[in-house]
């Protein structure tokens, strides 16, 4: 398995459609901070809106998928005249649509629940909006998602999500052009020469890695590779050796039997009260009570 779809993996996220709204005329809905555990998206599939968070308003048309991995609060608008809608509840999600008039912006809103642990530390990697331009295989897709929104019907739920993470993997692993000119790990995985280093911590992150190794990995000197890294993914390359081995911990503890000690030097730590000390520094408890409490279950949103 490649570094992002082993990444992607260890996040163990479940795609959730919150509402499809099919309108026609003026459109404008608040969206507090998410939920802990929950990243919300936005997908256009006809027409245009604006998603305003903070200071920053983001113009989405057809094929557009943007995701807020920070969970900002955010308001959802679109031009037009007041028309009334309706609301409808189906068996996946609810649909909001227009009286009267034949619809033009097709928009699904929804949100990513995850763990805590692995899927928390993925989008704590991510800048705190990742905009994409769907290419067309991904535009197929979402064009299967819109023919399951139209059922609604019993499994849909389990279609949508499947359908949502298959979505997300393909905006992830999208090209420079596609997406919002910001910095972030998931650009530096798709350079040839970055891209061998951190696959080669995400495979192999019990062995010991040295900024000089990452640079020989990458066939670059050290000041080279340290000036490219930070450029290309926004972050330090401690930083992200770090997050990259955590996110390998937090699903070893939850999903294997190995004792503390064991998953720390799975991930390269052969001190337990160092890997129990960053542990803590990444995701705020310990790797015991990290267990604890994931085996409890994920968290759930409405």
């Amino acid at each position: 398995m490649d570094s992002l779809s082993r990444l992607i993996r260890l996040a163990r996220l479940e795609g959730v459609v919150d509402v499809r709204c099919l309108l026609a005329g003026h459109y404008a809905s608040n969206h507090p901070a998410a939920a802990p555990g929950a990243v919300p998206f936005h997908l256009v599939l006809d027409g245009s809106c604006t998603v305003t968070t903070g200071a920053v308003s983001i113009e989405l048309s057809r094929g557009d998928l943007l995701l807020l991995p920070h969970g900002d609060a955010h308001r959802v608008s679109a031009a037009g005249p007041d028309l009334p809608t309706t609301v409808e509840q189906g068996a996946g999600f609810v649909t909001r649509q227009t009286v009267g008039a034949e619809p033009t912006l097709d928009l699904f809103c929804g949100h990513y629940l995850f763990g805590p642990g692995a899927g928390a530390l993925l989008f704590r990697l991510m800048p705190s909006a990742v905009e994409v331009s769907l290419d067309p295989a991904a535009l197929e897709l979402a064009e299967v998602l819109r023919t399951e929104a139209r059922f609604n019907g019993p499994g849909t739920a389990a279609i949508v999500a499947a359908l949502l993470d298959a979505l997300l993997g393909m905006a992830l692993r999208s090209r420079p052009d596609q997406r919002l000119g910001t910095p972030a790990l998931w650009t530096a995985m798709g350079d040839d020469a970055l891209g061998r280093a951190i696959s080669a911590v995400v495979d192999r992150p019990s062995e010991k890695w040295t900024i000089d190794r990452l640079a020989a990995e990458a066939s670059m000197s050290r000041a080279t590779f340290v000036r490219h890294f930070t450029a290309r993914t926004g972050s330090t390359v401690a930083t992200v050796l770090t997050t990259i081995r955590m996110m390998a911990a937090a699903d070893l503890l939850l999903h294997s039997e190995q004792s503390v000690a064991q998953v720390a030097r799975a991930v390269g730590y052969h001190s337990e009260s160092s890997f129990t000390e960053a542990f803590r520094a990444a995701l705020g408890t310990s790797p015991s009570t990290h267990r604890k409490i994931a085996a409890s279950g994920p968290p759930t949103t409405s």
